[in-house]
């Protein structure tokens, strides 16, 4: 018997559901961790995009397939075969083409597993966050000898306590969900497999109300001006000239070889 005509069609990267006025994106990489890669940033990018024209869409809610994880961050190999991650043309939404993403509508992450480096700073890009009670949250690359790069480093100190914020950062430790929890990182901490469950119960209550209020309540809160946010402009700067020097760094080589190696990284501090 041969075989259907679809069985070699690759699964969609992400996907996109309308569901009443919340508009669910889905990561569909589960064998991946659902690391991002060019194609992830274009359709989320995209999904957006879609979400802040359509006045229909009162909230998005982003989360990953699989219980595993929410998202493993960058794919490492796709950068390794020298691919983008960022498309050309559309860097300014950064990561996951959603960091840096402004939209009015609310924003709410269903985090059902692991969220490391930039599944942590997706994360920390939502204005709401449901987590499994077996999601983590880390911004790892200190260990790699890299920065968080996407929002991350500032991100993380300005929603959890100052000192809390610098040791995971510093030492690149993962907090649990109750962790999470406890610190602000997070809004509810729920069963394993129902994230998503809860995350679009609490899309539709925000939903039921007056969705122009809603989204001027949302700018007003983060100073957003134009689609951007001023506030955060001069750190997204900073940012991206630290990045510039660390990742020409040895150091910055070291880190991922080390770990393919399976062994301790020996740092130079160059």
């Amino acid at each position: 018997m041969s075989a259907p005509a679809d069985a070699a069609t690759p699964a969609p990267k992400v996907l996109v559901e309308r569901r009443g006025h919340v508009l669910v994106v889905t990561l569909n990489r589960p064998q991946a961790r659902n690391a991002v890669d060019q194609d992830v940033c274009l359709l989320v990018g995209d999904a957006v995009e879609q979400a802040e024209h359509d006045p229909g869409i009162r909230a998005l809610v982003l989360t990953g397939a699989g219980d595993a994880a929410f998202s493993a961050g960058a794919d490492l190999k796709a950068i390794a075969r020298g691919e983008r991650i960022l498309p050309e043309g559309k860097e300014h939404w950064s990561f996951a083409g959603f960091v840096n993403h402004v939209t009015s509508k609310p924003t709410i992450a269903a985090v059902n597993g692991a969220a490391l480096g930039g599944g942590t700073e997706l994360a920390l890009s939502c204005d709401l966050v449901v987590a499994s009670e077996t999601a983590t949250f880390g911004l790892p690359e200190v260990m790699r000898g890299l920065i968080a790069a996407a929002g991350g480093a500032f991100r993380l100190m300005a929603q959890l306590p100052p000192k809390v914020a610098m040791h995971a950062l510093l030492t690149g430790v993962p907090l649990s969900a109750e962790e999470a929890l406890r610190w602000g990182l997070v809004n509810q901490v729920v069963a394993a497999g129902t994230a998503l469950d809860r995350a679009l119960e609490l899309a539709d209550r925000i939903a039921a109300n007056a969705p122009l209020a809603v989204q001027a309540s949302k700018r007003i809160a983060y100073g957003i001006e134009d689609g951007t946010r001023p506030d955060e402009a001069r750190l997204w700067a900073l940012t991206e000239r630290e990045m510039a020097a660390v990742a020409t760094s040895e150091d910055a080589k070291e880190g991922p070889r080390a770990f393919a190696e399976k062994r301790a990284p020996e740092w130079q501090a160059r």
